[in-house]
This record gives C-alpha cells, sequence and structure tokens, in this order.
C-alpha cells in the first residue's frame, strides 16, 4: 500500500447544485462549511468530508455512492424519513429489503438516493 494515500473523501455530481444544497440542509441537517465556484464542501461531525460538484453527469452512477455508519440503523431511518428521506425496496436476487433494510452476516444497510440521483446509505455493523 503506497504511504502516500493517507485519506480519502467522497466527491458527488450534482446537476443543480442549488438544489442538492437545499435537499442536504432540509432532508440531512448538512450545510456546507466551505464553498467555490461549482463545489461545496460538507465536513461531518466523524471527521470526514464530501463534496458536492455542478456537472451534467449526475444521477447516471447506479450503485453506491457514499455510505455513514451509525449505530442504530433504525432510529437514523426514522430521523431521516421526519425529514422526507424516502428508502429504496430492494427483492433481488442477492439482495432483499425488509422495512428498507438488507441484512447479512455482518452488516445492516439501507439505501436512499439524494435529489441528484446519487445513491447514499447508512449502514449498522452487526
Amino acid at each position: 500500500m503506497s504511504d502516500m494515500l493517507k485519506e480519502a473523501h467522497t466527491v458527488l455530481p450534482a446537476k443543480d447544485l442549488q438544489r442538492a444544497r437545499q435537499y442536504y440542509h432540509d432532508k440531512l441537517g448538512l450545510d456546507p462549511d466551505q464553498e467555490h465556484e461549482g463545489l461545496v464542501t460538507y465536513h461531518t461531525d466523524g471527521g470526514t468530508y464530501f463534496d458536492l460538484y455542478e456537472t451534467p453527469n449526475a444521477g447516471t452512477a447506479q450503485n453506491t455512492q457514499m455510505c455513514w455508519s451509525t449505530d442504530d440503523i433504525e432510529a437514523e431511518m426514522r430521523q431521516l424519513r421526519e425529514h422526507g428521506v424516502v428508502f429504496e425496496d430492494y427483492d433481488v436476487p442477492g439482495l432483499k429489503t425488509v422495512d428498507g433494510i438488507a441484512t447479512d452476516a455482518d452488516m445492516r444497510t439501507a439505501w436512499f438516493r439524494d435529489s441528484e440521483g446519487n445513491f447514499l446509505c447508512v449502514t449498522q455493523m452487526l
């Protein structure tokens, strides 16, 4: 492993940066602490950070793009649902959700999409 790769962060696309910024404020209770032309940066209480940048390519990925860890997934989901977050339901080979949560031997995970179509999740390790 390279000793130069010390820290990583997530970069999420947004077709409409102001719409995304409003979603993250209203639904997730997050506000950016840095702003640049076409880019906003959010730092979390856990010491990580992520960027939202404006691009017409937003919403094209069909995979999880960012995930938050939690100690109580039901409480997190309840709070997010109270703010209008809608969780995805899946029933495909290898992945089935019950009340929005997929469970395997190691973790419980729930996915949702932001205003830009990015797949985000919360996960609880077992």
